[in-house]
């Protein structure tokens, strides 16, 4: 498969996987019957089964046995699916309490946390560009929160939950689908024991609203699986730069939804804010792209060096071996 092609499938399993996280909206929508707190262990509890699936598919089960030896790694998922059910539950319980705008915002200011804690945590450094998204991001954040007179805690929780998942993926070193499955598996127990209880209470929708439903509820886990793995698909295919600029199809889907489909008031003061992440996103996007085509140049610049030095030192060669001929003629 040559690079453009590719690139193409890169960029459709990418806007897949965005699409499907920005419509997710909808089918938690669907869910709504339930409590928040009974979606999000369903879709813990029938995402390991998608797990599992997907691993015997794929024959990966040679990453188990050292990961069960290093304590460390293992503190670190329990850590990550930890963070990630925190996330899992606010935004579920956002979409179901009227709260999507919210949740979307949380989304855009994502990406300016991930890079606050690069400068907090990893102690990486900034360019210039970078430092004034982070300031814009941190404004909006202050207007919204001096016009409604309280913070946006929802969009917050979401942002940093999501940038810490993010921070602690990083040390754990596991690809898409084999970090999945031990989440999941780490998920999978404390979520089942609580639809049980649920059960033994009589307050299950699973088991009191139908078959229908109960089908919904059990689609959790492939609703949860196949954004995941069209990411990974997408993230062995694509510059980081390019799936950077995807990731904001999803809070912008989930944007659209909270206005057209489930009618959420916008009044001025939230554009402003929005209108101010959206600068910050515009001005980090413009950096990206700006210090990719910078690399790409010198890239090209050394590839050209290289050439042009390879080509001297051959016809370096070829002259010498031009010379040596003549007085090994003359000798005979």
């Amino acid at each position: 498969m040559d690079a453009r092609s590719t690139q193409r499938t890169g960029l459709a399993y990418g806007f897949a996987a965005y699409g499907m996280w920005g419509l997710l909206p909808l089918y938690w929508h669907l869910l709504d019957a339930a409590s928040p707190a009974e979606i999000m262990a369903h879709r813990m509890a029938w995402s390991l089964p998608v797990a599992l699936v997907i691993l015997a598919a794929l024959r990966r089960w040679a990453w188990v046995r050292p990961l069960l030896r290093q304590p460390r790694r293992l503190g670190l998922i329990l850590l990550s699916a930890a963070v990630i059910s925190v996330n899992w539950y606010l935004y579920i319980w956002a979409v179901n309490t009227g709260h999507v705008l919210e949740a979307s915002l949380g989304y855009f200011i994502n990406p300016l946390v991930s890079i606050a804690f690069g400068v907090l945590v990893l102690r990486e450094r900034l360019r210039p560009l970078q430092w004034a998204a982070v300031g814009i991001g941190t404004l909006a954040v202050v207007v919204m929160a001096v016009a409604y007179g309280a913070v946006p805690w929802i969009s917050l929780v979401l942002a940093f939950s999501f940038a810490t998942y993010g921070l602690v993926k990083k040390g754990i070193k596991l690809d898409g689908v084999a970090g999945f499955s031990a989440e999941t598996a780490i998920q999978f127990l404390p979520a089942l024991g609580f639809l049980l209880v649920l059960g033994g209470r009589g307050q299950s929708g699973f088991v009191n609203d139908g078959t229908g439903f109960a089908l919904l509820l059990a689609g959790c886990g492939i609703a949860t699986a196949l954004p995941l793995i069209a990411f990974g698909a997408a993230a062995v295919r694509l510059p980081l730069t390019t799936l950077g600029m995807i990731q904001y199809l999803a809070p912008t889907f989930q944007f659209v939804l909270g206005l057209v489909v489930f009618h959420e008031a916008m009044p001025p003061e939230r554009w402003a804010g929005f209108a101010l992440v959206w600068l910050a996103l515009v001005v980090l996007t413009w950096d990206a792209l700006r210090t990719a085509g910078k690399a790409r140049a010198a890239l090209a610049k050394a590839g050209t060096r290289a050439g042009e030095a390879a080509a001297g030192e051959a016809a370096a060669l070829t002259a010498g071996q031009e010379d040596i001929r003549p007085a090994q003629g003359s000798t005979a």
